[in-house]
């Protein structure tokens, strides 16, 4: 049996159109995690619950009011940013200057809380909007691409982008910098660091929300979803560099490119193996990423 199968080219061009568009999903989600990371060096291993939470928002919208998953999209992400802030003002601000493992078994705690909760809330049955607006092919540049996963890329594309501006370009933007840059110098300076961490939580949960919104167009939505989806964000914040927001997108672009490449030329069922295998690389190599600081 060969190692290695070769794609048409038609193939292959439509993997790698469908790894990017997929890539900027992945990158809106990382974002959030990097920019928690950035402010206050905690990884919040609920992430992928965040996600959850957002996909479950989205259908029991569309559900119990039959509100497309395109007009929940706002819902969602006020939804999970009042999520964000909640769990810093419930749990994390607790946690803060405690031990390292308080904060990895908080929000890994957390995320075991709330995937639990999904199940006997909602039950494991896997659901799914069943009449989207947003539904078959578009053809793009000859090539037949999902309409659902076009829309989600564009979109995540374009709130990575007002996120990007926000952070770099608004006063409380830069207030939310300098906090990840010396947290003591912006207390100085005479920031709210406390009201920026809960801000952050709050912006981090948004990006999940509004990707959950989206991603439930085209995937099922089950209260294990995002242990897949969290555990893809980690490998993009470590491969774009912790804290690195513009990083998170080149990195969700790469590694979106790579997992449909590796099921190509390889097998489909090996895709994730090829991602892992850059999760390790890049810790062994650069361990601060592409793009980061820590």
């Amino acid at each position: 049996m060969d190692l290695l199968t070769i794609p048409p080219s038609d193939v292959l061009i439509q993997g790698i159109l469908s790894g990017i568009l997929m890539g900027f999903v992945y990158a809106l989600i990382a974002a959030g995690l990097s920019l928690i990371f950035g402010l206050m060096e905690i990884v919040n291993f609920a992430h992928g619950e965040f996600l959850m939470l957002g996909m479950y928002t989205a259908f029991w919208m569309y559900a119990l009011f039959a509100l497309d998953p395109l007009l929940s999209v706002p819902i969602c992400a006020l939804a999970l940013f009042g999520v964000g802030v909640l769990v810093y003002y419930g749990i994390i601000r607790r946690i803060l200057g405690g031990p390292m493992l308080a904060q990895i078994f908080a929000t890994f705690g957390l995320a075991i809380l709330l995937r639990a909760s999904a199940q006997f809330l909602w039950t494991p049955d896997f659901r799914q909007v069943g009449d989207a607006w947003v539904a078959g092919p578009v053809q793009l540049l000859g090539i037949s691409i999902g309409l659902p996963r076009v829309v989600a890329s564009l979109a995540s594309l374009a709130t990575f982008a007002g996120l990007y501006w926000f952070i770099t370009r608004t006063e409380t933007g830069v207030a939310l910098e300098a906090t990840a840059q010396d947290r003591q110098a912006a207390a100085l300076m005479g920031i709210n660091t406390d009201r920026m961490f809960a801000l952050g939580w709050g912006i981090g949960g948004a990006c999940v929300g509004v990707a959950g919104a989206f991603l439930t167009t085209f995937f099922y939505v089950f209260p294990d979803v995002g242990s897949t989806f969290g555990l893809l964000a980690y490998v993009t914040v470590a491969l774009g560099g912790f804290g690195s927001v513009p990083g998170a997108l080149v990195a969700g672009v790469i590694i979106g490119m790579l997992e449909v490449l590796a099921g190509l030329f390889i097998a489909p069922a090996f895709k994730y193996v090829a991602v892992f295998l850059l999760y390790l690389g890049v810790v062994l190599v650069r361990p601060q990423g592409l793009m980061g600081k820590f």
